[in-house]
């Protein structure tokens, strides 16, 4: 087993082994808050493996077959061990089967907060980002071991099941309906979630289709703050590159949430979010482009989330400008003023597991992206993002990558640039706008 794991998540995720398919086959009792789970995960070894490490947390596991075949395991709080009867060699695929079942909870860090599996008032949303999935399934828990997903989950029937990927399938079977989602694009796996609730789906057609769930209740509010979202999606399409996914999927929640939930091809919002104010419609931006930065494109390594969130917060910034409100310069303007009376401790590039989600890294990480675009030209700045997100499809990226890339793409010397923005605790000035 590899001990090389991401030090901003310790204790999370395994090297020696690439997971290539996660089905989940779940049955979730709502009033009781019990969940029986049937884990298939496909994968490869990338090293020769004596013990095969999963992550999940305070779920009882009851079975494990290796190949179709029972083997010895060790269930502890946070960690499935499994012991091969012989090692599995580089480079051979395994099927590994976990029968398992529990009360699944948030997992709680001093450092990350809490994530994971959360029971609302009616109801369950998984807010995965970044330490959570295996609150709810055994996993391989890295950024960069990205699998394609089966997920089945039977709730009952006044309950619907959202989760990644197209809807293949709902049927009743007695007193539950089991609703099976399928997600082809490679996923990570704190992007994997499922929301359950009694939620009324309406679909907006068109190149993509945008669906959304949501109370019936909160149905006439909706418009207000999420009007302008398929003028949103036409906005990013045009200066991001094409949408990533097969449809976009908003959940809005009957209860409040302190934020909205990032998860591949969907976001969730509280019912808070239904004010109509700027402080509400950036948030629904943010989290459509998040599709692109952070879903499609997903950081190897947690030190390099700026790439997602700096991303998400000049996408605010870009539909702010592109609607008619103010522009880009302004905000980024407003904010590095903000910025320069703040404390000058934060690397952009390697802010630390406590900081990784200040403000000041979507901020700075939005800045340093004006400060791109002031440099190199409107024209020059979106060729590069569009061919940054083609080139890097539903792969991973880190910092590294996205500078030379930038170098190469616009054919300037940017070294400078990005040192200072990415390496130096010091606010940098914004180059003059033109």
């Amino acid at each position: 087993m590899s001990t090389d794991v991401d030090p901003y998540v310790p204790g999370h995720g395994d090297l020696s082994y690439d997971v290539v398919h996660y089905d989940l086959d779940l049955a979730y009792d709502v009033p009781g808050n019990r969940l029986d789970g049937t884990a298939t995960i496909s994968g490869v070894a990338r090293e020769v493996i004596s013990e095969l490490r999963l992550d999940l947390h305070a779920l009882d596991v009851t079975k494990v077959a290796l190949d179709h075949k029972p083997v010895k395991y060790r269930d502890r709080k946070d960690t499935l061990t499994v012991r091969p009867a012989t090692p599995i060699p580089v480079g051979e695929s395994f099927t590994l089967t976990v029968r398992y079942a529990g009360r699944p909870t948030p997992i709680a860090s001093r450092t990350l907060g809490s994530s994971g599996w959360e029971e609302l008032e009616d109801g369950v949303i998984v807010a995965g980002q970044p330490h959570g999935a295996p609150s709810w399934f055994p996993c391989n828990d890295r950024p960069s071991n990205k699998a394609t997903y089966r997920i089945s989950l039977a709730v009952p029937t006044d309950y619907r099941v959202i989760a990644n990927g197209r809807l293949t399938s709902s049927r009743r079977r007695s007193s539950s309906v089991v609703w099976v989602h399928e997600q082809d694009q490679p996923m990570a796996t704190y992007l994997a979630t499922v929301h359950v609730g009694r939620y009324e789906l309406r679909t907006d057609e068109g190149d993509v289709d945008v669906h959304t769930a949501l109370p019936r209740r909160l149905q006439a509010m909706y418009d207000d703050t999420f009007g302008d979202q398929r003028a949103m999606l036409d906005t990013f399409v045009r200066l991001f590159g094409p949408y990533p996914f097969e449809a976009y999927t908003v959940v809005v929640t009957d209860d409040d949430l302190e934020i909205p939930l990032e998860a591949q091809g969907l976001a969730a919002f509280g019912a808070n979010i239904l004010t109509g104010e700027w402080s509400s419609i950036r948030l629904v931006a943010h989290e459509l482009s998040h599709q692109w930065f952070g879903n499609s494109l997903t950081l190897d390594r947690w030190q390099d989330i700026w790439l997602h969130e700096g991303f998400a917060c000049y996408a605010e910034w870009i539909w702010s400008e592109e609607s008619g409100g103010r522009t880009a310069q302004d905000h980024a303007e407003e904010h590095h003023a903000r910025l320069s009376g703040l404390g000058q401790d934060l690397l952009l590039a390697d802010p630390g597991p406590e900081l990784m989600f200040d403000d000041r890294v979507y901020k700075r990480g939005a800045l340093l992206l004006h400060a791109l675009r002031l440099t190199v030209g409107d024209d020059a700045f979106f060729g590069l993002v569009r061919a940054w997100t083609a080139k890097h499809a539903h792969g991973t990226v880190n910092s590294a990558g996205f500078m030379e890339f930038a170098d190469l793409t616009t054919g300037r010397e940017l070294v400078d640039l990005f040192d200072r923005w990415l390496y130096r605790a010091a606010l940098p000035e914004l180059p003059p706008a033109p």
